[in-house]
């Protein structure tokens, strides 16, 4: 079952964030949190990289380290976000320093079961695991949650405002979906721009130039989406009611389905899903 919260009210103390890693996520789940009214003094990022360090103090205010353990101490929500390549050494690093301490843990890492952080961290942490998308740098994200039984109302709520602050958010309980949602969500922005770039193309061919053939199908698609998003409506109704008999709609939609859209969008899907999962197991062969 998949459900819906709203975020909850600010509460008096602000909480205190640490995000280990400053790269392009955590840099839009920062930036939505100071748009929203946080106080940059609550944020701690651990960046390895002087250069990103210095970025991210300068735009944001945020208090940054070189190492991961200052930026933890203290912290209310701790964020894994790296790599899922790294994160089981970063887990390691980290696991005396939370040793004690009961922060939520947030991961980010495509992939990354919540037993396997677990095992890394310790059994009594309160665990999220999340699968946000890159639209959340422009504020328009979608993150799928999944939370282990150590995490309490309270936290539950802040990482719902942490990711609502970013976009919209889905809690699962079945963290065997998550996968799923990988596939879906947070690999999908990829497949609407490897869409807009063939549109593009093949206007292109037709005789358009290229600025003027981005332009209209970016819009296209972002009108297309708000329609999707505002009216309530399923797609295949939208769909029915731009697509008239034998009309040009219809023509490039029956070329679609002669070539098999759905199924290799379903193909698609089923590929990065199984991805996720090997990249788990390499987690494991790793530990």
């Amino acid at each position: 079952m998949i459900e819906h919260l709203k975020s909850p009210s600010p509460s008096r103390q602000p909480p205190t964030l640490a995000f280990i890693g400053g790269g392009n996520m955590a840099r839009s789940l920062i930036g939505a949190q100071i748009a929203r009214g946080a106080q940059a003094a609550s944020i701690r990022v651990a960046e390895p990289r002087a250069e990103a360090r210095d970025a991210l103090a300068q735009e944001f205010g945020v208090q940054t380290f070189p190492g991961n353990a200052d930026a933890v101490d203290g912290a209310d929500c701790v964020v894994l976000a790296v790599k899922p390549q790294v994160l089981g050494e970063v887990c390691t690093t980290l696991a005396g320093s939370l040793r004690g301490a009961n922060p939520l843990v947030i991961s980010i890492a495509a992939g990354i079961r919540i037993g396997q952080l677990e095992r890394l961290l310790g059994l009594q942490h309160a665990i999220v695991r999340c699968m946000p998308n890159t639209p959340a740098l422009v504020g328009a994200g979608a993150a799928g949650l999944c939370a282990n039984g150590n995490v309490a109302a309270a936290q539950r709520a802040l990482a719902t405002q942490l990711f609502e602050a970013a976009g919209s958010v889905r809690w699962i309980d079945d963290e065997a979906q998550m996968d799923t949602v990988t596939a879906l969500s947070g690999s999908g922005p990829a497949y609407f721009f490897l869409l807009v770039e063939a549109m593009e193309d093949a206007a292109v061919k037709l005789g358009l130039p290229r600025e003027t053939a981005r332009a209209l199908a970016a819009q296209t698609c972002l009108g297309a989406g708000r329609m999707l998003m505002e009216s309530g409506e399923a797609p295949a109704e939208l769909r029915r009611r731009v697509s008239s008999p034998h009309g040009t709609t219809a023509a490039a939609l029956e070329t679609f389905e002669q070539g098999e859209l759905r199924a290799l969008v379903e193909h698609a899907l089923e590929a990065a899903r199984g991805r996720a999962a090997e990249m788990s197991a390499e987690l494991d062969l790793a530990e």
